[in-house]
């Protein structure tokens, strides 16, 4: 290799160069040589050292998913024993609790059952219900909205329709919950019931329809007990005749728990309120803080009052028309009565577990958590207690007389019905005004807080238009308060609760846990389309973001067809809504046309309807012939039904149609969404 060297030192010697020339070929071999080399240790390091690398991540990825079991309600059954499941499409917690009661009512006939959210299982498993001996399905299902499927019902209402499944061998019942003053009566548990007969499923018994308007409790007492004698006879089993209590749930008394893993009132995750995080949500409810809270009517006993909620940093958007929902809590003076009264220590840690392992709800609220954060958060304790409530009571009272009695009230024979009538609900009497007027009742507190229904979010008609009001939401509602025929003072748990919210409470920001539920109550799409509002009262609430959104419209200079409202309330000094509003949106001409009706300003009532009335001619041509869409918001039970009434007559006077087809044509204004109704009862 010394030549080579030589040969980089003399590069002008002519010899040198010639050895060079002929040495090069060499060098470029051990080149190649050892670029191959290194080539080759490279493609083995990354081929051979990072492949391992990915193994930990996919296991690690694929831990978490859930086990199969979680979503088949059959194996769920077969595993367990169990051969009856009753599935729930619930709002309000109403239909779950029911479904809770039939199924732990098997027990008492001899089979054994399972509530079930459908939106947890895969309902194309019902299909498969005959490889279980003696299976029977029964739905209890709200119905919500302009007959719409409650929110964890909708997944199961979409297969039902999209779905094509064999359900031959499906045993099934049906019980409806809804409410006669709403258009759609019973829509969901009328659909469940007929689809799956036209799938082929056999239905064993009736279909039950509870009617909230009038006595949704004995609807379903009635119902339930001539249902179980007839399933009995159907698969030829024997009541047990086992009348005696069953739990569902076990005390434990958390001795030494970290304070950190306590709920103090979080919906869903705990320390959620603390630690906020979108999407917000029923279960991840907003701390929305309260930024202004005022009266809105000058005079009389009532208050009417207008509050809003800041929603900036929280991603949530709304619509006009949508609703807001809050989550309130309990009066903390009816909490610490009930203290007293059990004589349990509130500041108690507890957890009550259930005692079904292989159930999802593990907890009938969020545990573990105090006596008082269950009473004044979770848990419904100013509604009259349901029938099966005072049932499961009964035991502890040492009166032997006033077990007869709580039983008797349990009961659906017409002595029982009219007693519970009587006792119980014409006086409305919630669980305190029970507990200290029957002196001898002393139930244990773990098994009261298993009885009693979760307290509910309370919804409201958004008063405000995102396009006005991005990070703000305005509600409209009034106080209730009212004294009972036992001299009680009953108070609204959401409206006396938002009435404390003021903006700041000795410098502490007052908040408010909310989420928005959207709505079809929608201005129409073509903002030219005339609109005429019905809203008396509180019903004004979505009317005041409707007139806001067509003045937006009209700042950014698209043509508004008219705006219409027809308001009323009980006396033009006294609780006359938004009155300086309304008047500055009249003058600027957003609002084309205020009519209000002062109901109890003269010697006659005048309301709403009458005022339709008077306008007859000018409200059919914008109806008929300019293609006007129609709101009503307001009290389901009178005036939505007065106005729509109103509607008919119009139809039948002045479209010249028979009182049939005037009913058929404001039908079909609803089934274009030319004629919407957000109403309540």
């Amino acid at each position: 290799m010394l030549p080579v060297a030589m040969a980089d030192a003399q590069s002008e010697a002519p010899a040198q160069q010639e050895l060079l020339e002929v040495e090069e070929p060499l060098l470029s071999n051990l080149d190649i040589f050892l670029f191959s080399l290194i080539a080759g240790l490279l493609i083995y390091w990354v081929t051979f050292r990072k492949k391992p690398e990915p193994i930990p991540e996919f296991k690690k990825l694929d831990a978490p998913a859930p086990p199969s079991r979680e979503t088949s309600f059959l194996e769920k059954m077969k595993k367990t024993g169990r051969n009856i499941v009753v599935f729930y499409g619930s709002q309000t917690g109403t239909a779950e609790e029911f479904a809770n009661r039939l199924s732990k009512d098997a027990q008492r006939y001899g089979m054994k059952g399972m509530a079930a959210d459908p939106e947890e299982y895969d309902m194309a498993e019902l299909s498969r219900m005959s490889e279980i001996d003696n299976s029977l399905a029964i739905f209890c299902m709200a119905t919500y909205g302009e007959g719409d499927p409650t929110d964890n019902a909708q997944d199961f209402y979409d297969w039902l329709q999209e779905g094509e499944a064999d359900l031959d061998g499906l045993n099934f019942a049906v019980f409806g919950l809804g409410n006669k003053t709403y258009e759609h009566y019973n829509a969901m548990g009328k659909y469940v019931d007929k689809r799956l007969e036209e799938l082929g499923a056999k239905r064993v018994f009736d279909l039950g329809m509870g009617d909230d308007d009038a006595n949704l409790e004995e609807d379903f007492v009635s119902w339930r007990e001539q249902f179980w004698p007839a399933i009995c006879e159907h698969f030829g089993v024997e009541a047990t005749g086992e009348e005696s209590s069953i739990r569902q749930y076990e005390l434990k008394v958390e001795e030494d728990v970290n304070m950190n893993k306590v709920y103090t009132g979080e919906i869903g995750r705990i320390k959620s309120f603390e630690n906020q995080k979108p999407p917000f949500d029923a279960k991840n409810p907003f701390l929305a803080p309260v930024t202004v809270n005022r009266k809105l009517n000058k005079g009389g006993d009532r208050h009417l009052m207008h509050l809003e909620l800041d929603i900036s940093g929280s991603k949530i958007r709304y619509e006009s028309g949508d609703h807001v929902a809050v989550y309130p809590t309990n009066d903390t003076a009816i909490v610490s009565k009930l203290g007293d009264i059990l004589g349990v220590d509130l500041d108690m840690v507890i957890s009550l577990n259930n005692l079904d392992e292989e159930s999802n709800k593990k907890h009938p609220f969020p545990c573990p958590t105090s006596y008082r954060t269950a009473l004044t958060h979770y848990l419904d304790i100013t509604h009259p207690p349901r029938t099966n409530v005072l049932y499961e009571l009964a035991q502890y009272a040492s009166d032997p007389k006033d077990q007869e009695s709580m039983r008797k009230m349990a009961s659906s024979s017409p002595e029982g019905k009219a007693l519970y009538q009587s006792f119980v609900l014409d006086p409305c009497r919630n669980i305190l005004a029970i507990l200290e007027d029957i002196p001898s009742l002393k139930p244990p507190a773990d098994h009261l807080c298993e009885l009693l229904p979760r307290l509910q979010a309370r919804y409201y008609s958004i008063a405000s238009s995102s396009k006005v009001h991005p990070n703000s939401i305005h509600i409209c509602c009034v106080v209730v308060e009212y004294e009972t025929s036992t001299g009680r003072t009953n108070r609204g748990v959401a409206t006396n609760w938002l009435k404390s919210k003021l903006p700041t409470d000795n410098g502490h920001k007052a908040s408010v846990p909310m989420y928005v539920r959207k709505s079809q109550f929608r201005l129409p799409f073509k903002a030219t389309n005339p609109v005429i509002m019905v809203g008396p009262g509180t019903g004004i609430a979505p009317f005041m973001g409707f007139i806001q959104e067509r003045g937006w419209l009209k700042e950014q200079g698209k043509e508004v067809g008219e705006t219409v409202l027809y308001y009323g309330c009980r006396h033009k000094s006294e609780d006359y809504l938004y009155e300086e509003e309304l008047a500055e949106f009249q003058k600027s001409g957003v609002l084309t046309q205020l009519n209000v009706a002062f109901s109890r300003d003269q010697a006659q009532k005048v309301y709403v309807q009458h005022l339709l009335k008077n306008k007859k001619e000018e409200i059919w041509k914008q109806v008929h012939s300019n293609s006007a869409h129609i709101y009503i918001c307001g009290d389901a039970r009178n005036m939505a039904r007065d106005v729509q009434a109103t509607f008919h007559e119009m139809a039948e006077e002045l479209g010249g149609l028979t009182h049939t087809q005037a009913v058929d044509y404001v039908k079909k204004l609803m089934t274009k969404g030319r004629y919407s109704q957000d109403v309540w009862s």
